[in-house]
């Protein structure tokens, strides 16, 4: 079932009535003029096993532990935002799959080589989107691109992944002045972060779904990230999240701030549709068939990531 992405970008309370989640306005609870049975009207619910992902951004959201407690039973994943709009903190269930202790202990005891071979798949299928991507995009002629995915080795010994990004990156934004990527760097920069930040939520609840542990990466490892393995899993799916960029750049004059047109935009990104195993899904499922396939590649039932496959 496809889960729904909910946005909270103004004051509201936020409890749970009957398994729903119950949206309050303050400015019509509060006013006294308004009959009760209006305000009753503009109450809005929503089951909470219908949802995937809650986003609250805004400093005066009320929200019930109750009702938190409710989504994080249905592996629900809810983001904080800061006063720049962008998501700062994330809640993930502590158990999400019944046969955790089992999962973590695989994933813990995973070899090196193995790990290797698994980076290596990774960065081969994130090039090959992103080349499919700025060929369609762009119509860049991306054969050195697809000559580097098919030349990266093991853990990627000779860095295939950052000589791509520098052809990427040079050509996919050309209005763009010698356009560099970066978090603090120049519009449309501001759009990949909030993409990438609601694209790694995803994966991080789809892999604490699948009973593993987002902090223990393949390859990232640096010791201040909380999120490293879902930073490794994301990276075949940001080329989705760069496409959406572009077509929000396409669409619109001013996209140095992240309006709540644009905003909207980049939260379709988990019911985007991609191409996984020969089958066209949400990408929200898309993840969920990713992350498994991790799991059985940790418990020796496997040796192949499934990654989504973008065609130009």
């Amino acid at each position: 079932m496809i889960k729904k992405t909910l946005y909270f970008g103004n004051p509201a309370y936020l409890n749970l009535r009957d398994s729903q989640l119950v949206l309050h306005l303050p400015e019509v609870d509060n006013n006294e003029t308004l009959p009760e049975t209006f305000k009753k009207r503009e109450e809005r619910t929503i089951p909470v096993e219908d949802v995937g992902v809650v986003v609250l951004d805004n400093k005066r959201i009320t929200i019930t532990s109750g009702l938190l407690e409710a989504l994080l039973e249905n592996n629900c994943a809810v983001i904080t935002c800061d006063n720049r709009s962008m998501p700062v903190g994330l809640m993930l269930p502590l158990c999400g799959n019944t046969t955790q202790n089992e999962r973590f202990r695989e994933q813990l005891d995973a070899s090196l080589p193995l790990k290797k071979q698994l980076w290596q798949q990774t960065v081969k299928q994130k090039i090959l989107n992103q080349a499919n991507v700025l060929k369609k995009l762009t119509g860049e002629n991306v054969k050195c691109m697809e000559i580097w995915a098919n030349d990266v080795k093991s853990g990627d010994a000779d860095n295939m992944e950052a000589r791509a990004a520098v052809y990427y990156w040079k050509y996919l934004f050309p209005d763009v002045k010698n356009f560099a990527r970066g978090r603090d760097g120049v519009p449309p920069n501001n759009l990949l972060n909030y993409g990438y930040a609601i694209l790694r939520v995803v994966v991080a609840r789809g892999l604490v779904a699948s009973g593993l542990l987002p902090i223990l990466g393949i390859h990232h490892h640096n010791r201040y990230n909380a999120y490293c393995l879902a930073d490794d899993i994301m990276e075949p799916y940001r080329p989705y999240v760069d496409e959406v960029v572009v077509e929000i750049m396409k669409e619109t004059d001013d996209y140095s701030i992240l309006t709540k047109d644009i905003k909207a935009r980049l939260l379709s990104i988990p019911v985007q549709d991609v191409y996984i195993a020969n089958k066209r899904s949400p990408l929200m499922l898309a993840v969920g068939q990713t992350t498994a396939s991790l799991y059985k590649c940790f418990s020796g039932e496997s040796r192949k990531l499934v990654y989504p496959e973008i065609y130009s």
